[in-house]
């Protein structure tokens, strides 16, 4: 078993990866049982399910960034806005 002292793994962390990793999966899946079309939304460029995610995904960490340089340590209501602007940007991008 590798040794992963070197990361400071906390159960946040965990869970930070075990989120990615499942909306890989979950899109992965997606596209193979539901093909996906590109459609052109509120930036009038052709947009995949993959580019919204990688889209609400970056978004999502410029939010944390500002909430962390403008209000402080308390991430929920940011985390909660996060997932506000993904579901924006799926339905609108």
């Amino acid at each position: 078993m590798p040794d992963f002292a070197w990361m400071a793994w906390t159960w946040q962390t965990g869970l930070f990866f075990a989120a990615i990793a499942s909306l890989l999966l979950i899109m992965t899946l997606l596209a193979v049982y539901r093909p996906e079309t590109e459609r052109v939304g509120a930036l009038r460029i052709p947009t995949t399910r993959g580019d919204r995610l990688f889209i609400s995904l970056l978004g999502s960490a410029f939010i944390h960034l500002a909430w962390l340089g403008l209000v402080g340590p308390g991430l929920w209501w940011a985390s909660g806005l996060s997932l506000l602007y993904a579901a924006l940007v799926f339905r609108y991008v």
